[in-house]
């Protein structure tokens, strides 16, 4: 059939409408078709099991079902845990083809001043990204890293990985700040296992900000205490002995899953 013009197709009876039979091949490469619309009911059939239905390189798919691609979903993890594909398929309803997979260390706490002794902002926590096809994927087990806890002793930042038996993505977390009369800086976390790996930006010296992340700003410089937390993985804000403010903590890591399917 080459031509097909139809302003209107009903069935006589019944409440289906049956083009083609089982095993065959009902091809239309030039149709025009005002309303296909049941008599009663709400089903229509335009071919049978094993047919195969061709439109036309000018035909509108509208009101088909159509194949879904692109991306689907996003699960992020602020919270060690693990990603399951099939949890996700069914969840979105579609066959995740890849993911992008971003790792985001934690960032390092700041340093409290003490005895006229200023404290050092915290680091950031390294950043990872990879695109993975997840043909031959399950399931993935997903580490987030602590932000680094504020003090006379500043802890540095947790590592974050993601692990899936053939991709491992690891990003260590920033260090902490420390306690002198200097400005020396503090070193940003490492990362590997990406297309891209990003080492975090440093922390300042004492009184700085802390070391950025991906994900924004670290402590802010002149902040105190918990109102200095960095964004994800970003480092904690120094401290003044002058006026004896304590530094910040660090930001967390984040695991960022972007699922892609098509």
């Amino acid at each position: 059939m080459s031509t097909l013009n139809v302003n209107n197709i009903a069935p006589e009876s019944g409440t289906t409408i049956t083009i083609g039979g089982s095993g065959d091949t009902v091809t239309l490469s030039q149709a025009s078709v005002d309303t296909i619309i049941p008599q009663s009911g709400s089903t229509i059939t335009i071919g049978g099991s094993g047919d195969t239905v061709n439109l036309g390189s000018g035909a509108s798919s509208s009101g088909f079902g159509v194949a879904v691609a692109g991306i689907v979903g996003v699960s992020t993890f602020t919270s060690s845990g693990t990603w399951t594909k099939a949890t996700r398929e069914t969840a979105l309803g579609v066959t995740i083809k890849r993911v992008i997979v971003e790792v985001q260390g934690g960032g390092g706490g700041g340093c409290t001043a003490a005895n006229s002794a200023p404290g050092s902002s915290g680091a950031a926590g390294g950043y990872s990204m990879k695109v993975i096809d997840t043909t031959s994927i399950s399931s993935a087990s997903v580490t987030v890293g602590v932000g680094g806890s504020q003090g006379s002793t500043a802890g540095a930042g947790g590592t974050s990985s993601w692990s899936d038996g053939t991709n491992t993505l690891t990003c260590t977390g920033g260090a902490g700040g420390y306690r002198n009369g200097s400005r020396a800086r503090t070193n940003g976390g490492t990362a590997s296992g990406g297309d891209l790996n990003y080492n975090g930006a440093h922390g300042g010296g004492y009184f700085a900000a802390g070391g950025c992340s991906k994900f924004g700003s670290g402590g802010a410089a002149g902040a105190s205490g918990s109102t200095g937390v960095g964004a994800f993985g970003a480092g904690g804000q120094g401290s003044n002995a002058t006026t004896g403010d304590s530094g910040g903590p660090g930001g967390k890591g984040i695991v960022i899953v972007w699922e892609i399917a098509g």
